[in-house]
C-alpha cells in the first residue's frame, strides 16, 4: 500500500503559529552552536550535536565539564591529553565508567576558564571526541576542545567589536616546488592609502597555517586588543613554517635554510606587494611557537635586514651564540632590536625551560634589551601561547617607533 507523505496546507498553517506562539513565550529557544558563542559547550538545550549521539563535553557554570562516549563494546575509556590533564592536577588519564545503555561518563574539574585539548583513549587507542564539534585542524592525529566559559567573553572570544578581516592566500614556492598556504588578517577599518606594520606569525611543528587562526584565535586577541586602545592597528601574516617533513632525519639542519629562503623569496615580498606595508624592518616583526620561535631565532636574528622586533615563545636554543653568531657578535645589536620577547608557561618549565633561560642569560650576557617572562597556567599548549601573544607581543610592538600608524 502506498503511504500519503502529504502535509495539508492547514497543518503547516498550524505548525507555524505554534513556532510562532513558541516564539512569543520564550519557549522556543536559538539552536545551540549557531553564532560564535563564548560559552558553546555549555548546551542549555540539552541537544545532542548533530550526527552524534551524546551531548560532550557539556560544560557547566560551575567549571565543572561531563564527557561521554557511546561505545557498547569498549573495555575501558579514559581521558588524556597534556592540557586538560595539566589542568585537573594529574598525569595519568583518567578512566569513565560504562553505564547501563553502554555510555561511558566522565565527571571532572572545576578548572579554570580556558580551552583545552584532550584526547578519548578507547582500549588504548587515542581518538579525537566523536561528539565533540570543536576539533582541532593541524597537520597531526586529531584532537578536540573543550571550552571552559567564565561569566562573559575571554579576551580570546569574539566580542561586539569592530572585527578585522582574515584572507588565505594561495602562492607558488619556487623554493619548496609547490602550492603554498598563508593567511593574512588586516584590522578593522583597514584603508589601502595608509601605510601599516606587519607581524609575521608562525606556529609550531605539527601545525597548519590556519593554526593561529582556529586555535591562537590571534584574529580576535587583536580585535579585542584594538577595540580597548591597547596595540598600534598591524597586518598579521600567517604564513605555513613547515618547510619539510617534521619527521625527516635531517629536518633540523634544513627547515633553516629552507625556511629563510621561503621568507626572503616568496612570503615577505607577497605581502608587501598585496598589502598596504611599511617597507623597512623597524616596521616588521617576527614570532612563533615551538619550532616557529626556533625559526624565529635562528632565522629571524640572521635576517636583522627585515626586522627589528622578535617573539620566542615556548623555545630557546642552548647554545645561542654559536646558533647566531652574527647576531651577538654584532657590535650595534642593541640599537637594532626595539622589542624581543623569551616567554613561556609556568607549566613547561621541565619541557622548553631550559632553552628559553638559555637565550635569555645569552641576551642578558651581551646587554641586549629583552622582555623574559613565565606565566599563566599553561604548559607547551595553545593556553601559553594566546596569553603570551595578548598579555605581551602585540601590545609591545611598536609602541614607541615612527610606524606606530594611528
Amino acid at each position: 500500500m502506498k503511504k500519503d507523505y502529504s502535509i495539508s496546507w492547514f497543518q503547516i498553517g498550524c505548525q507555524a503559529a505554534l513556532m510562532l506562539l513558541l516564539a512569543a513565550t520564550g519557549t522556543f529557544a536559538q539552536q545551540a552552536n549557531v553564532n560564535l558563542d563564548w560559552n558553546p559547550q555549555k548546551n542549555t538545550e540539552k541537544l545532542n550535536p548533530y550526527g552524534g549521539n551524546v551531548i560532550s563535553p557539556e560544560v557547566a557554570d560551575d567549571h565543572t565539564i561531563i564527557f561521554r562516549v557511546k561505545a557498547p563494546d569498549a573495555q575501558k575509556v579514559e581521558l588524556t591529553g597534556g592540557p586538560i590533564l595539566l589542568a585537573l592536577k594529574t598525569k595519568g588519564p583518567i578512566p569513565f565508567v560504562k553505564g547501563a545503555d553502554s555510555t561511558w561518563t566522565l565527571k571532572v574539574g572545576p578548572v579554570k576558564p580556558s580551552i583545552y585539548v584532550y584526547r578519548l583513549l578507547i582500549d588504548g587507542v587515542p581518538v579525537a571526541d566523536p561528539n565533540n564539534t570543536f576539533t582541532g585542524t593541524s597537520n597531526q592525529p586529531g584532537y578536540s576542545n573543550v571550552i571552559v566559559h567564565d561569566n562573559g567573553p575571554a579576551y580570546y572570544d569574539a566580542k561586539n567589536v569592530p572585527h578585522g578581516n582574515i584572507t588565505r592566500h594561495i602562492y607558488n614556492s619556487k623554493v619548496l616546488n609547490g602550492e603554498r598556504e598563508m593567511y593574512v588578517y588586516t584590522p578593522p577599518g583597514y584603508d589601502p592609502k595608509k601605510k601599516y606594520p606587519v607581524l609575521y606569525l608562525m606556529g609550531g611543528s605539527g601545525e597548519l597555517a590556519s593554526g593561529w587562526m582556529f586555535d591562537g584565535r590571534a584574529n580576535f586577541i587583536a580585535d579585542n586588543l584594538l577595540a580597548e586602545g591597547k596595540i598600534v592597528p598591524m597586518i598579521i601574516a600567517m604564513p605555513n613554517n613547515q618547510v619539510i617533513h617534521r619527521s625527516d632525519p635531517k629536518h633540523l639542519e634544513k627547515t633553516y635554510v629552507l625556511f629563510e629562503e621561503e621568507l626572503r623569496k616568496h612570503i615577505v615580498p607577497y605581502v608587501d606587494q598585496a598589502y598596504s606595508t611599511i617597507q623597512d624592518r623597524k616596521s616588521r616583526a617576527i614570532s612563533g611557537l615551538s619550532m616557529g620561535g626556533r625559526h624565529t631565532e635562528a632565522v629571524g636574528f640572521n635576517a636583522l635586514d627585515l626586522f627589528s622586533s622578535f617573539g620566542i615563545l615556548s623555545a630557546g636554543d642552548l647554545d645561542p651564540e654559536k646558533l647566531n653568531p652574527a647576531f651577538f657578535n654584532d657590535p650595534k645589536i642593541k640599537d637594532k632590536v626595539d622589542y624581543l620577547l623569551v616567554g613561556l608557561g609556568s607549566g613547561e618549565l621541565d619541557f622548553v625551560g631550559k632553552r628559553s633561560e638559555t637565550t635569555h642569560k645569552a641576551l642578558e650576557k651581551h646587554g641586549i634589551k629583552h622582555d623574559y617572562y613565565i606565566g599563566g597556567d599553561g604548559a607547551h599548549d595553545w593556553g601559553t601561547w594566546r596569553m603570551l601573544l595578548h598579555d605581551k607581543l602585540l601590545p609591545n610592538l611598536w609602541q614607541n617607533t615612527p610606524s606606530k600608524t594611528k
